[in-house]
């Protein structure tokens, strides 16, 4: 690569196209394939496979789909991602407790009313902590992963707070998320391939969600580029924050979650995401002070009646 980097980029696009021939073959057999959404669908076309849809009308429509597009984008629509937290004590025994207090605010939140989907998630993310310790699911130092929504983020992140305050557990505890996520990224082949009203290709999103994290209290943001789909290709957006147990932390974390999930789920309703009109209006129920634009529902059938 470094000698020689165009004999390198010519056998990468060679392995790239050996390989999508066999998932081609495969496929012709029966096998169900989607893209990850980490560009390697964008790479094959660029080295010369022929992938577009049949009848596609611009270079990006494929004929297999980001898997986004078939699974994941209705539950980041409800607002669930990969939230984390790290123990600062580095002690496993705090990290035991916050595993605890968490599957009992999920406990919690199931017994709510809410849709069949968002509660199979909770059930789903509850049989996941429960669990954690067992399989030794530690990411990092004592350190987890649980898909959650606003909701539980908010509830978890007041909970755990409260717990450094009353001595549950030793030493501050912070929380942050995962890039792939809800409204951290702008990334047209992965989180935001499902946004069909044309913005998915526009790289606002991100530095929204890292000004208004900033703005209500982050302790620290970060913008960075890549994000496993590769340079150019996405913009991330994340945070930290830092929970010491005060009265400030629980305020500042409340009205940093309330933005930092909700500023995704509003465009993915302005998309037309049933899953995600169903949430942000529910949160707006519960969220004090939160008004989001609501989009008029118009079926596709109507506009192409008055365009022609």
């Amino acid at each position: 690569m470094a000698v020689n980097g165009e004999e390198f980029q010519k056998r990468v696009k060679a392995s790239l196209l050996r390989h999508i021939k066999a998932i081609e073959k495969l496929v012709a057999r029966g096998l169900y394939f989607w893209d990850y959404g980490n560009a390697f669908l964008i790479e094959c076309q660029r080295a010369g496979a022929d992938l577009l849809a049949e009848g596609a009308t611009d270079s990006k429509s494929f004929k297999y789909p980001s898997y986004f597009q078939h699974i994941m984008g209705d539950i980041f629509s409800m607002g669930f991602g990969p939230f984390r937290w790290v123990c600062t004590s580095g002690n496993p025994a705090d990290l035991k407790k916050t595993d605890e207090i968490a599957a009992q605010v999920i406990k919690d939140l199931s017994k709510l009313n809410v849709p069949k989907g968002v509660l199979q998630q909770y059930e789903d993310n509850r049989h996941w902590i429960e669990n954690a310790e067992k399989h030794q699911l530690v990411v990092g130092t004592q350190a987890r992963i649980l898909y959650s929504d606003q909701q539980g983020r908010s509830s978890i992140a007041l909970a755990f707070n409260k717990a450094v305050k009353d001595g549950l557990v030793s030493a501050p505890i912070v929380i942050s998320r995962d890039h792939h996520d809800v409204s951290g990224t702008d990334s047209p082949y992965r989180e935001t391939a499902n946004i069909t009203d044309g913005s998915a290709y526009c790289a606002d999103m991100a530095i929204q969600n890292v000004i208004g994290d900033a703005l209500r209290g982050a302790t620290w943001v970060s913008i960075h580029n890549g994000g496993g789909v590769g340079w150019g290709d996405v913009i991330n957006g994340g945070f930290g924050m830092f929970l010491d147990g005060s009265e400030d932390a629980a305020r500042r974390a409340e009205a940093m979650l309330n933005w930092d999930v909700a500023n995704g789920v509003s465009r993915r309703s302005w998309s037309g995401n049933d899953c995600a009109y169903e949430a942000i209006e529910r949160t707006q129920q519960r969220v004090q002070g939160l008004r989001v634009t609501m989009p008029n529902r118009i079926e596709d059938e109507t506009v192409l009646e008055n365009l022609f």
